[in-house]
């Protein structure tokens, strides 16, 4: 009679399945890279995408950045009136929106929003076969579904930063105004008088990295989902979770690297 041996495992069955999800994002990524440079480009299906993350998500990146905006002034203006420093507000809120709040606020929204959308999307055309259907027609399922997506994500998540900066800024002056009646040219004077090129700079890279971060942890979880639609629900969920955890650490490691430039 043959008796079943039971496995053997590195480490731990938990550690090791740990160490082998990491080896394989690690490749999934080096093939984005290996794609991307290759031909043939899929302009049309990346324009597409653009619209997808960029467009459709102005309407909710416009509500929370003005919302952001006026509600960080409405709470900063009592602690710098008591040291009679209200006129530092605009400085204040602009450092504020322009170093942290508009890339941060921009990546956690586009993560809930644009990543847990990728991942559901395809999940869904994994587990029902459309992913092997296009391998079979001859057509490049990681280019066409997973390179588009990565790219708008790292295009549009910039964009839509700077666009919540603005808005944030509006929100911002709106209260300002309404409580010192300061003009327009005033309020952005100030605001922008202590910004300096390195605080644009390193913001656009905050975009740029949580922009390619929310793509590919969608594009990787959606990709690999299995366990049909409880895997659909599964890799919309860790699009989320695994995104915005990422974010934070990245967020870390550029304001310390930004820092010690300053």
């Amino acid at each position: 009679m043959n008796i079943k041996q039971p496995r053997a495992h590195l480490l731990t069955r938990g550690i090791d399945a740990l160490f082998f999800n990491l080896y394989d994002a690690f490749r999934f990524v080096i093939k984005f890279f290996t794609e991307v440079l290759r031909p043939p480009y899929e302009f049309k299906e990346i324009i597409r995408q653009c619209y997808e993350v960029g467009f459709k998500s102005l309407p909710l990146i416009t509500l929370t950045g003005f919302i952001t905006g006026l509600v960080f002034t409405k709470q900063s203006r009592p602690s710098l009136a008591e040291f009679g420093a209200t006129s530092w507000l605009p400085s204040l809120v602009a450092i504020a929106i322009v170093r942290a709040l508009a890339p941060l606020i921009t990546a956690l929204i586009a993560a809930g929003k644009v990543g847990s959308n990728i991942g559901a999307e395809l999940g869904s055309m994994r587990v029902t076969e459309q992913i092997d259907a296009m391998e079979v027609s001859a057509v490049n399922p990681f280019k066409f579904l997973v390179v588009s997506r990565v790219l708008a994500t790292t295009i549009m998540i910039p964009i839509l930063m700077f666009y919540t900066g603005m808005v944030g800024m509006l929100g911002s002056f709106l209260n300002v105004y309404n409580n010192e009646a300061t003009s327009f040219v005033s309020f952005f004077e100030q605001a922008f008088e202590k910004i300096s090129f390195l605080d644009i700079f390193s913001s656009l890279i905050k975009g740029i990295v949580f922009g390619f971060t929310i793509g590919i942890v969608g594009c990787y979880q959606g990709y690999n989902a299995s366990k049909g639609t409880e895997g659909v629900g599964k890799a919309a969920n860790a699009s989320v979770v695994i995104s915005m955890f990422l974010i934070f650490i990245e967020e870390i490691l550029i304001v310390q690297i930004s820092n010690s430039m300053r």
